[in-house]
């Protein structure tokens, strides 16, 4: 887009205005009559600025353009699920700070829908009795403004809850090849949720499914099952339900392989049983389980 500066007059501008002194920023009554860019414009376009991060001037450009959008939207002005690629705004972070605060952890109130988002709303949802689909719309918005007695400003997520942050789990994914396998159909459902999640992630995920083949230059190999493993065949292996801490029971697992790609075995035995595992309880897992991956291949 052209850069909006000073002196310029019209629509565009007058859009500006609305939305920096809907922000809570100045500008003089005269500019916003004539829908004028003038020095009032200027000084809040560059405090804007400065309180994104950008550079101190007072042009918008494309940069500031889509920063004022997200710091424009408020919630329930539209409809939020997960998407590629996610919506952010300021939206989606007051949704994330309320449900962490309501104690539904979606990590980060980063305003970016991810996966965690997702996990986090249908669980609020179910909570509350509405249908567990993970897309906001006005019966859902209207729960979370009823309750917001409960939760604004009220700290956003304890260190303890924090999940792995997108930025953090898209940098993960970016650099390291994840291969995971699913032995039975419901496995084989939980590992394509988390490859639909860490797709809608990052464009450049470096998960994949796999079957018994293994690409080459893979770094860690995922092998999932609902059961126990019925060779002798000793192999790393993590029973997900005696688990209290997956991401560090993934690194130490990955730092005492004596071979490469390592080869890590996640049993969800006593978590799934057949004609009562619901799609919501194979999103949960690949959530968890994603996380836990992230988290343990982090820095």
């Amino acid at each position: 887009m052209d850069p909006i500066v000073n002196g310029m007059t019209g629509p565009a501008v007058e859009d500006v205005q609305t939305r920096l002194v809907t922000l809570g920023y100045h500008i003089e009554t005269s500019e916003l009559d004539e829908q004028r860019f003038g020095d009032g414009t200027s000084d809040a376009v560059r405090s804007f600025r400065v309180s994104q991060g950008l550079a101190a001037d007072d042009a918008v450009d494309a940069a500031c353009w889509s920063r004022l959008v997200d710091a424009s939207y408020r919630l329930g002005d539209r409809t939020l699920y997960l998407r590629l690629p996610n919506f952010h705004g300021a939206d989606v972070e007051t949704l994330q700070h309320a449900l962490n605060v309501l104690g539904f952890s979606c990590g980060e109130a980063d305003g970016y829908f991810g996966p965690h988002t997702e996990a986090a709303l249908q669980q609020f949802q179910e909570n509350v009795g509405l249908f567990a689909d993970g897309m906001a719309f006005q019966d859902t918005f209207n729960y979370i403004n009823r309750l917001r007695h409960v939760w604004k400003d009220k700290p956003s997520v304890s260190e303890t809850e924090e999940r792995t942050g997108f930025a953090r789990a898209a940098s993960v994914l970016e650099r390291y090849r994840i291969a995971v396998i699913g032995e039975d159909p419901i496995a084989r459902n939980v590992a394509s949720r988390m490859w639909n999640i860490a797709s809608a992630t990052t464009d450049d995920s470096g998960l994949m499914l796999c079957d018994a083949t293994i690409p080459d230059n893979v770094d860690v190999t995922l092998v999932i099952a609902s059961d126990e493993q019925e060779d002798d065949e000793p192999c790393a292996t993590i029973v997900l339900a005696t688990c209290t801490s997956l991401p560090k029971r993934i690194r130490t697992a990955i730092a005492a392989a004596d071979e490469r790609p390592v080869r890590l075995r996640i049993e969800l035995t006593g978590l799934t049983h057949y004609g009562t595992f619901t799609s919501s309880d194979a999103q949960a897992l690949a959530v968890q389980l994603l996380d836990g991956v992230c988290d343990a291949l982090s820095d």
